[in-house]
């Protein structure tokens, strides 16, 4: 098996705000379950969501700023790790993920192996 990562972009509700409305608390229990389906599976590695705030670090001299500065739809909102036997594999998993639900955006990426 392959670690892949699900990268979680945009959409309309997300965990910051779960508790802010009926249709978010909906959304955050169909994410649960979603990810639940992942578990029992066994391929479910681990993941988070992300808070909106954070700090970017740039360049050779390592200025640091407020951030991140990107579109909100855009805005990484959290990832999964998930195993898949290959990419294609992992693609049809995330199929079922609510953020499309939602107009979000799902970015599958290869973990590449790291030998030390």
């Amino acid at each position: 098996m392959e670690k892949f990562i699900y990268l979680f972009r945009g959409g309309e509700n997300h965990a910051h705000n779960a508790a802010d409305s009926e249709a978010a608390k909906k959304n955050m229990q169909a994410w649960m379950t979603w990810m639940g389906s992942l578990q029992q599976k066994g391929i479910l590695a681990g993941g988070e969501p992300l808070q909106p705030t954070g700090k970017q670090v740039n360049g050779t001299k390592k200025i640091v700023s407020d951030g991140p500065f990107i579109e909100a739809k855009e805005m990484v909102g959290g990832f999964l790790i998930i195993n898949a036997k290959n990419i294609d594999e992992a693609v049809e998993f995330s199929k079922g993920c609510p953020i499309f639900e939602e107009n979000g955006k799902l970015e599958v990426r290869p973990i590449q192996k790291m030998e030390m």
